[in-house]
């Protein structure tokens, strides 16, 4: 499938979502998934902290290689800590549906929010590499629903069957994103696959029924997905980010607020959304990370992110964004080609301002050999984007852990408040520590935004998974694909 480069309008149609049950093991196929987000950290449980969610994709699970697993540390007044309540799921767990086999790959995309409106947050799973009734590497999406119990009980959101042809290996759940606004159409999931595009509408139930569903097969195999009302009207607008396409940097970006639409002044592989400059509208951001394809034309050496600031009317298709990248003034370091410098990315407001701050991973920093360094760029009501931004990295004063070659620090980025203080912490993932073992770390916030000062590192073995490699905590991000 070829992307739209005409930029006319591409219709999304209706279908009925049929609830399918896993049939068969799955194996990794050659062209890998892209699961760009890591899980925004969300209150399962209803006790007013939120929860982190730590992905393991490659987890063995009773002896199947990289069935797949993911970990959720409650989050409590002190934040959260590997000896405080912990939970394992896999599809073996009470209540999940489906069960573990090889090279599943569960937890490979996560995301949360609170789907049926019942005070508490729901966690979703992709597991793209899932053999199904549909075919080989079907994918499936798995809802675990929170409670005052936490996430105990599940239901498949699997994909609608028929809508194009045969779904042998397209990796359907390969990423995921949530958004709740309110009631019914205000509450919405998309889900990325190698065909399309699906986007289920409220309202959910914890029995896994919802509302209605649309299905955009129109556009080329889909990278990343994410949510933001971009028009005011309090239903999430879907942002898809394709594939390679057409000789350039990154991928084609989409945008749907009624109807599919691409951005003619893009490409990227990554997306996140937030109000950057504080006027109240929603803004979107696109991570380019590729060096241009054509230099002059396309991306920008060590990669980029582009920003669209939003307004009364939206975002228009040929609207020209805003670039930064690591030469720009403010911003910490300097582009060297192959950094991967927008390679992760999400947005939130960490001081409190009321302006959404940029954070941008660059997990393949030539400059220190692939440790990888992660970069919050303030948001500002006015002035140029880049002053007062900041780096962490693992050799910054009182993070703990080393950099190392191909550590890959910065590989997911996710903003949550974990213990409760209204001042939310930063997580960060370095895919690839200690032999793709993987290792997340939780850096506190403070008015004045994330701090390295007790900062907490969370490896694989000290959340009781115990392989020796490729376990891969926090999860892949775009690791495969940059």
């Amino acid at each position: 499938m070829m992307g739209n480069r005409s930029g006319r309008a591409v219709g999304w149609r209706s279908a009925v979502v049929v609830i399918g049950v896993v049939m068969s093991a799955s194996v990794l196929s050659v062209a890998p998934a892209g699961a760009v987000h890591g899980a925004v950290p969300g209150d399962f449980n209803g006790d007013g902290y939120r929860d982190v969610v730590l992905p393991a994709p490659g987890a063995n699970v009773s002896g199947k290689e990289g069935a797949g697993a993911v970990v959720v540390l409650y989050g409590s007044k002190g934040g959260v800590s590997s000896a405080s309540k912990r939970q394992t799921l896999t599809q073996n767990s009470s209540g999940v549906p489906g069960t573990a086999e090889t090279g599943d790959g569960f937890g490979w995309a996560t995301a949360t929010a609170d789907l049926n409106h019942d005070g508490y947050a729901d966690l979703l799973v992709g597991s793209p590499y899932e053999d199904t009734s549909g075919g080989t590497d079907a994918g499936s999406v798995t809802v675990l629903w929170g409670s005052k119990s936490g996430l105990t009980t599940a239901t498949l959101l699997s994909k609608p069957a028929g809508l194009d042809g045969s779904v042998e290996k397209d990796r359907y759940g390969s990423d995921i994103a949530a958004l709740s606004n309110g009631a019914g159409v205000k509450t919405r999931v998309a889900i990325a696959s190698v065909q399309g595009t699906v986007l289920v509408s409220g309202p959910f139930s914890h029995t896994g029924t919802h509302g209605v569903v649309a299905y955009e097969n129109r556009t080329a195999s889909v990278i990343s997905v994410d949510l933001g009302d971009f028009n005011r009207d309090g239903v999430p607008d879907p942002v898809i980010d394709t594939d390679r396409l057409s000789d350039l940097s990154g991928g084609e970006i989409y945008l749907n607020t009624g109807t599919t639409y691409l951005l003619t002044h893009a490409n990227g592989l990554d997306s996140a959304t937030g109000d950057v400059n504080g006027d109240g509208y929603t803004d979107l951001v696109v991570g380019d990370p590729d060096d241009p394809y054509t230099p002059g034309v396309d991306g920008a050496v060590g990669g980029r992110i582009l920003v669209w600031y939003g307004s009364k009317s939206g975002i228009a298709s040929g609207a020209e964004p805003v670039e930064l990248t690591q030469n720009t003034a403010g911003v910490p370091g300097s582009s060297a080609s192959n950094d991967g410098f927008g390679g992760s990315l999400t947005v939130g407001d960490l001081n409190g301002d009321g302006a959404a701050d940029i954070v941008v991973g660059t997990p393949l920093e030539t400059s220190n050999s692939r440790a990888g360094v992660v970069t919050v760029i303030p948001g500002r009501r006015t002035g140029a984007l880049g002053t007062g931004s900041y780096s962490f990295t693992q050799n910054t004063a009182g993070v703990p852990g080393t950099s190392e070659i191909d550590d890959m620090f910065g590989t997911t980025v996710a903003i949550g408040d974990v213990n409760g203080d209204g001042r939310p912490e930063l997580l960060v993932s370095a895919a690839s520590e200690n032999d793709f073992t993987g290792a997340v770390w939780v850096f506190p916030g403070t008015t004045s935004g994330p701090t390295a000062s007790g900062s907490r590192m969370f490896t694989a073995s000290s959340v009781g998974l115990t392989q020796l490699s490729g376990t891969v905590l926090g999860g892949y991000g775009l690791l495969m694909l940059i």
